[in-house]
């Protein structure tokens, strides 16, 4: 008899790697399920807490990070730059809407990529297609494309090393609130900047009176940082899954919050069923095509008990197809006995692919599927409850547009993504400013 969190395996599942040699796989998972856990049971709950009140409207989260986390990506600069990044903006919406910002990062575990077609063909050679670090290499040649159960077992430690400075930096002074200003040190100046720079000033302004006022700021000292990512790679995913020892229940310890992707979510397949078992809060990103019954029927299976902070719905639509997609549902989940946290990906529904070959995306249509996800809920009487983004601390040129009007020819001058355009920097802060607008109506 194949216990509960092992059912998966009887199930169809997709998106796993054809690995060459399966007795090294399993090899490399053992020796994952013997090495401690990343996150914590405790920390997982109180996430689960911060959830449901943004699923009631009263707190908001900021997902961002990296499309695909890289083993060569994972340097202090590149990290610390994520992270500043994703502070700037809480400190933006948390300012603008006057409401608490949950800020979580696609980050420590993000290594793993859902891909269209297992191969790849460049002229007459077809090779495996990359499907991220974790599994095999970027370059084009059989020894690179080749599936390595090593990759595993490196995920993990690329993973403790991000999560260790992640922790290092938002528990140790870094992201003290009095060091709004030095968040934007080492970013190239440019109208965003400046705006956030003016911010700054208002929030030290009220700080300074609010000590003169003898409010005690312990609490601003550090910050809660959660970590996230598509829960994809069943053999990854399942060997860091333990049972807490305080209430017998699995807990996915590789991060706080796992999603499920669009490719992967069929009601009857591997992954929704491994993951409707574990206590994590749990993600699910739904597509244009999704209708009312598939909705419901996920929440059936992912959340049978309604738990508050248990299930988050992440819209990734398109922005021409937002305003006729998104409102169904939300009419929808009013007459159901279900309240999930409902999260908007604006960037995954409008990836184009421009004449000379680049994969990118419109900050504008970025703006417009933001701008049509509030619409809907303002619409319909529900929470808009948070954003979902691709992100770079770097200054890199991915997605075009924004207040520096990226365009095709300036792409080349530094794409640095192996998967999908990132906004960079400036653009990022631009898109928090404009939430923030959103979120104050």
């Amino acid at each position: 008899m194949i216990s509960g969190l092992d059912y998966w395996r009887e199930l169809p599942i997709k998106q796993q790697p054809e690995w060459p040699d399966t007795d090294a796989v399993g090899r490399a998972s053992a020796q994952i399920a013997s090495f401690p856990p990343l996150v914590f049971a405790g920390e997982v709950d109180i996430l689960r807490e911060r959830l449901a009140r943004a699923a009631s409207g009263e707190a908001f989260l900021l997902q961002g990070g990296d499309c695909a986390e890289t083993f060569a990506g994972a340097t202090a600069d590149q990290i610390r730059n994520r992270v500043k990044t994703i502070l700037q903006m809480a400190v933006v919406l948390t300012y603008g809407a006057s409401m608490p910002v949950i800020k979580m990062g696609r980050m420590a575990g993000q290594f793993a990529k859902p891909r269209s077609s297992d191969t790849e063909t460049r002229g007459d050679v077809t090779l495996p297609a990359y499907r991220g670090d974790i599994v095999n290499g970027y370059d084009f040649t059989p020894e690179s494309r080749r599936a390595d159960p090593s990759r595993l077992v490196q995920g993990y430690h690329t993973a403790a090393s991000t999560l260790n400075l992640i922790r290092a930096f938002t528990q140790g002074g870094f992201a003290d609130l009095r060091q709004v200003h030095s968040w934007n040190k080492g970013f190239a100046s440019n109208p965003a900047n400046h705006r956030y720079e003016q911010l700054a000033g208002q929030i030290d302004k009220a700080i300074r009176f609010m000590e003169a006022a003898g409010a005690d700021f312990d609490e601003l000292k550090r910050v809660e940082f959660y970590t996230a990512h598509e829960g994809l790679l069943m053999d990854y995913e399942r060997p860091m899954t333990r049972i807490d020892s305080r209430t017998g229940t699995p807990y996915n310890t590789s991060a706080h919050f796992i999603w499920i992707g669009e490719r992967t979510r069929d009601l009857d397949g591997a992954h929704v069923d491994f993951l409707s078992r574990v206590r994590n809060p749990i993600g699910v990103k739904l597509g244009p095509s999704t209708t009312p019954q598939a909705m419901q029927e996920l929440i059936d299976k992912l959340d049978p008990n309604r738990e508050p902070g248990r299930l988050t719905f992440i819209t990734r639509m398109g922005a021409g197809t937002i305003r006729d997609a998104l409102p169904p549902l939300l009419e929808a989940i009013k007459s159901a006995d279900a309240n999930p946290l409902w999260v908007t990906d604006p960037m995954h529904g409008n990836g184009i692919t421009t004449p000379n070959g680049y994969k990118t995306r419109r900050f504008d249509d970025v703006v417009d599927e933001v701008k049509g996800f509030f619409e809907s809920h303002r619409a319909v009487g529900t929470h808009p409850g948070g954003i979902h983004v691709e992100l770079t601390g770097d200054d890199v040129t991915e997605c075009l547009g924004g207040s520096e009007r990226l365009d095709e020819a300036s792409l080349a001058t530094r794409y640095e993504s192996l998967c999908d355009p990132r906004l960079n920097h400036k653009q990022s802060l631009e898109l928090a400013f404009l939430v923030a607008e959103e979120l104050g109506k």
